[in-house]
């Protein structure tokens, strides 16, 4: 029996040891070492503090911020409870969900882009389309007291282009937005 034992213990600490712990240190290692920025979370940096993370969303309800996607994990983008809603076309929740989001821009729900309405897979997406951001242009350059141009050019300058011309679509981080709306120089306001 010892004989049999042996190995298959032998072989069991081997592999935990190479799949626990050196293979772990080593993806962290590659990681700090090369993608250190990708491996932290994607920080945003704002005055020597984190203010946020480029990869997850978070809630803007002021009108002079833009919007981005409602979210399905938690009490809103709280990533220990990252998932989508589940809800079909047929649901009730959803169809009252829209509702009030449609209410809250204050238009008929089919004018309002899509994903101003509904929750990404994770409920976290950070992004909104630029047809999203523009649609709220208006709303954040009247709330700020600058002109529509001025928001209008800070969309285009943050709109992030497909991978390589054709793997995903154009999208907007709205934190990232938001930060440089707080950056624009107090003379661009009064419109």
């Amino acid at each position: 029996m010892l004989q049999t034992l042996r190995p298959a213990l032998v072989l069991f600490a081997l592999f935990t040891l190479l799949t626990g712990v050196i293979y772990p240190l080593a993806m962290t290692a590659v990681g700090q070492t090369f993608f250190q920025h990708a491996a932290d979370g994607s920080p945003i940096m704002r005055d020597g503090r984190v203010v946020g993370s480029a990869l997850i969303g978070q809630s803007f309800s002021r009108d002079d911020y833009f919007w981005g996607r409602p979210s399905a994990a938690g009490s809103g983008y709280d990533a220990r409870a990252s998932s989508g809603s589940n809800l079909g076309p047929t649901s009730q929740a959803l169809a009252d969900r829209v509702r009030a989001e449609a209410e809250r821009y204050g238009v008929a729900a089919q004018d309002i882009p899509v994903d101003l309405l509904t929750t990404s897979g994770s409920g976290l997406d950070p992004h909104i389309s630029p047809a999203a951001a523009l649609f709220q242009a208006q709303r954040v350059a009247d709330a700020r007291r600058v002109p529509i141009e001025t928001v209008r050019r800070l969309i285009g300058t943050h709109t992030e282009l497909p991978v390589a011309g054709i793997l995903g679509e154009a999208r907007v981080n709205v934190l990232e937005l938001n930060l440089a709306l707080d950056e624009l120089p107090a003379h661009e306001g009064a419109s």
